[in-house]
C-alpha cells in the first residue's frame, strides 16, 4: 500500500503568510498551515482521507510524477 512518503510533496510559502503543501500527482491532495510543518501535518491527514476514498472505490493511487523546477529569467 502506498503512503505519502512514496510521493513528491511540495511545500511553498503563500501570499498571506501561510504555507501550502500539496502532492502534484494526486488531484485534491493539498493543505495549508501557518508554518511549513503545520501544512505538512495537515497534508498527512488529507492524504489519509484520499487513500481511504480510493480504497473504498477499489482504485489504486496514481504513480508519482517527476517535477521539473525552472526559475524564470
Amino acid at each position: 500500500m502506498k503512503s505519502l512518503q512514496d510521493y513528491t510533496v511540495v511545500i511553498r510559502p503563500d501570499d498571506n503568510n501561510t504555507f501550502v503543501a500539496y502532492v502534484p500527482a494526486i488531484e485534491g491532495c493539498h493543505a495549508w498551515g501557518e508554518t511549513a510543518a503545520a501544512a505538512k501535518a495537515e497534508l498527512d491527514n488529507v492524504f489519509d482521507m484520499i487513500l481511504e476514498e480510493y480504497q473504498e472505490m477499489g482504485r489504486s493511487l496514481p504513480q508519482d510524477v517527476e517535477l521539473v523546477i525552472h526559475n524564470a529569467s
